[in-house]
């Protein structure tokens, strides 16, 4: 099993093989492109060269002729004496010097003709005049005017330097190949190492998207470097921990929601049990206990499908134009016994005309769910303080009780569902600890943030930011 892993392991990827495939294919394009157009280059470069230069030469040659002619008179002195020709070819060129004269500069490769078309130097080898180019010569007459005095053939490069220009290019392609051919075997190396390595991470990607979708939330990837890859990894591993993470959350959810559930249904049993066995009577103080439980439940089971509705964004809510600062107000005013049966003192700095879209109804229930916290929770006596100001294009609502406080690690887990505070915030009556929630979704419906942060009063203090309705 492990051998087949390994074999698995070291298999490439479609990924990675195609785009082995490409890298290859582009870099063999492109050194195939460049060994034709350097080879065409260089061929049609290195003939011109040659044309060139021995059009130059012949130049050279051709003036040096005309002035020896002119001084002799005529062609009979080098047809006496053909064996000075060499000797002029490199004087003229000014090749007399060199030990190791140029190949184009050689005496065989040029001829003289006298102005009848006769030889007085004849190409070497005998027969191949039709390869050759001819330089007509002329000379000043003694009446100033311009006579043709003969001819200077020279060979073309073409044939001149047929066995050397084919060697020379064989020499340069052959070269150029071997360095193509390196660039093919460095792209073969680049592509198959870069398309094992990329393929080796895209199939780890791969192989843990597969796991995850299965419901291993476990799994995680190693971020190496600080690529996008390793980016994808730190991103695939975030994903991961969040699913695993509300996975958690729903299960706990589901215990936490039967064991609410559990507790008013089995009171009800145990009353209805005793009902049943003469225990108790069946009269209208034990109907009445038996109606505040199903009233519990009716309670529990509303706040469960408000906070289902708020998960799906199917709340019932409808905004409009509303003056929070009346709404604030007027709550917290017919809260008055409320808040003097739990032994707490209220104390208020709303501003006037603060206008938000809200909806009056949640907002009321907003103000409810915290009220019952801070009565529930806070010692008697004591104190809440209520705010309300503009800053920043934003309406900001204070709300802040006086202790017991909560723990600074507990302050962010305060709005999730079903949870209570182990301590002196937590007591047997404190509801179903759904209230807080609730203002979380209530808030969160109207656009607004409610963060939990400690009191200078000693307990909690809420901050909640709604934007203010735009004036026109």
């Amino acid at each position: 099993m492990s051998r087949l892993r390994t074999l698995a392991a070291w298999r490439p990827s479609t990924l990675g093989l195609r785009l082995f495939v490409v890298i290859l294919s582009v870099n063999v394009a492109i050194a195939a492109s460049i060994f034709l157009a350097v080879s065409w280059s260089i061929d049609r470069g290195f003939l011109e060269y040659l044309n060139q230069a021995q059009e130059r030469r012949a130049a050279l040659l051709a003036d040096g002729l005309v002035t020896r002619y002119d001084t002799q008179g005529d062609w009979e002195w080098l047809t006496r004496s053909p064996e000075r020709w060499p000797r002029i070819v490199r004087f003229e060129l000014g090749q007399e010097r060199q030990e190791r004269p140029s190949p184009l500069g050689e005496a065989r490769d040029f001829a003289l003709r006298d102005p009848q078309g006769r030889f007085v130097v004849r190409p070497r080898p005998v027969g191949e005049e039709s390869d050759w180019r001819w330089l007509t010569l002329y000379s000043e007459s003694t009446g100033g005017g311009v006579e043709e005095i003969g001819a200077l053939g020279f060979r073309s490069p073409q044939q001149m330097m047929e066995h050397m220009e084919n060697r020379f290019l064989e020499r340069q392609q052959r070269n150029l190949f071997v360095i193509v051919i390196s660039l093919v075997v460095a792209s073969l190396l680049l592509a198959g190492g870069l398309s094992w390595w990329l393929g080796g991470r895209t199939r780890a990607l791969a192989g843990a998207t597969r796991r995850l979708t299965q419901g291993d939330y476990h799994i995680r990837l190693r971020a190496r470097g600080r690529d996008e890859l390793s980016r994808l990894a730190q991103d695939f591993n975030r994903l991961a921990e969040t699913l695993e993470a509300s996975r958690d959350a729903r299960a706990r959810w589901v215990s936490d929601t039967a064991h609410e559930l559990r507790t008013p249904l089995a009171v009800l049993r145990g009353e209805i049990e005793a009902m049943q066995d003469g225990v108790r009577a069946l009269d209208q103080e034990n109907l009445g206990s038996l109606a505040q439980e199903v009233g519990h439940l009716e309670r529990l089971v509303a706040d469960l499908r408000l906070l289902s509705q708020s998960d799906a964004g199917a709340l019932d809510i409808h905004l409009a134009p509303l003056d929070l600062s009346e709404s604030l107000a007027g709550r917290l005013a017919d809260a008055d016994r409320w808040l003097a049966d739990s032994g707490l003192s209220l104390a208020t700095n709303i501003a006037p005309g603060v206008m938000i879209r809200g909806d009056a109804q949640r907002l009321r229930q907003l103000w409810n769910n915290l009220l019952d916290n801070s009565c529930a929770y806070t010692t008697a006596p004591g104190a809440l303080e209520v705010s309300l100001r503009v800053e920043a294009h934003q309406a900001v609502v204070v709300w802040q009780d006086s202790a017991p406080g909560v723990p600074e690690g507990e302050l962010s887990r305060l709005t999730e569902r079903l949870y209570r505070v182990e301590g002196s915030r937590s007591r047997a009556s404190g509801g179903s600890g759904l209230g807080l929630s609730i203002a979380s979704a209530l808030a969160s419906a109207h656009g607004a943030t409610l963060t939990a942060s400690a009191s200078p009063l000693g307990g909690l203090r809420w901050t909640l930011r709604f934007a203010l309705l735009p004036s026109r």
